[in-house]
């Protein structure tokens, strides 16, 4: 029997977006027929039955963050927010990298009306991610849900105030169900599997030294040797090639877990993402990275141009960490501080 969304459900696609993580984590070919049995169940209605096809699938795999999430968005659909929202605030503390459990954690706040928790999980979502563009427009409109309920109380204070009228009609109209842009994404098929496995849920055996290289674009693979190819025609100068030795230090750095190599490739200029300062965003990215039992960092297609002492490098980032496998675009801003490139801006998505 086909179950309707709960209202819960019906709310959030009216109002707030939330994330599918498929797109984002490359399903092993093994399980991909489980992912894709979930994502059926839920968009037949099929709720309960989705739930338990996902249960059973965590009672031998419980790590699995791509089946985790799938549990939290039936949960969701379900009508069950106290469970979906332990099922994503798990995910947060298990994943910090990834930015979409903290997404739906936030739409999930926001449909309880804690709009200050709501907000904290989106700004989190964005310092993980700062090009997440959902989750930039969910902040915007929780900042606008915490407008509204300001000038509703200032309207009660002073019933004669005529500018707060105004003001408080067009943040409702802004929510109305015809309003343009404040529809939801819904949660997206699993992407067609790849050949190459990625890791399993188990934490792996330590493996040899890390290596980064600069390959074709291909799946990630733990235990794939780097492919070597030859320097691309954009690398040709001399500055050139040091910003391309920078660039694959800073990656072999992170790889190896080398902490002061690794900060030592961001320049004093650095500008940390979000409000965090220096000392705080760098006690951050030394708690993410030492914490992992193996991190493996792979740039594709490097594409380098410098401009006098400032250069920009391009590339498509495949970062393997225990269970983890995401694929994105990044783009790393640098300058020239005496001999060394350093960076003074990075950029996820660009």
């Amino acid at each position: 029997m086909k179950n309707a969304p709960s209202p819960i459900a019906r709310t959030l696609r009216h109002v707030f977006r939330l994330a599918a993580l498929s797109a984002v984590l490359a399903a092993p070919l093994a399980y991909a027929d489980d992912y894709s049995d979930v994502n059926q169940l839920v968009r037949s209605g099929k709720f309960a039955e989705a739930l338990t096809k996902a249960d059973q699938y965590l009672a031998t795999k419980p790590r699995d963050p791509q089946m985790r999430f799938l549990k939290g968005v039936v949960q969701t659909e379900a009508g069950k927010p106290t469970d979906a929202i332990a099922t994503f605030l798990k995910l947060t503390e298990d994943y910090p990298e990834l930015p979409e459990p903290y997404n739906n954690l936030a739409v999930l706040y926001a449909s309880q009306s804690q709009y200050d928790k709501a907000r904290a999980a989106l700004e989190m979502a964005i310092r993980t991610n700062p090009s997440y563009a959902t989750a930039h427009e969910n902040l915007g409109d929780v900042y606008a849900k915490l407008a509204s309920q300001a000038y509703s109380k200032a309207l009660q204070l002073d019933s004669n105030n005529t500018g707060v009228q105004p003001k408080l009609a067009l943040i409702r109209d802004l929510f109305s169900p015809g309003a343009k842009g404040v529809r939801p994404t819904a949660p997206a098929p699993v992407p067609a599997p790849t050949p190459t496995p990625v890791a399993s849920a188990k934490v792996p055996a330590p493996s040899p030294a890390p290596a980064v290289a600069v390959a074709p674009a291909r799946p990630a693979s733990a235990a794939a040797a780097p492919v070597a190819t030859p320097a691309p025609a954009a690398a040709s100068s001399g500055a050139e090639k040091d910003v391309e030795a920078a660039v694959l230090a800073w990656a072999a750095a992170w790889s190896a877990k080398d902490m002061n190599r690794y900060l030592a490739a961001y320049g004093k200029e650095f500008d940390p993402p979000g409000d965090q300062s220096r000392k705080a965003w760098e006690e951050e990215r030394r708690n993410r990275i030492v914490g992992k039992a193996r991190i493996a960092v792979k740039l594709n297609n490097l594409a380098i141009n410098v401009s006098g002492n400032k250069a920009t490098a391009k590339f498509r980032q495949d970062y393997a960490a225990d269970a983890l496998n995401v694929s994105s675009r990044k783009t790393l801003d640098l300058i020239k501080a005496g001999d060394h490139w350093v960076i003074v801006k990075e950029s996820t998505g660009a």
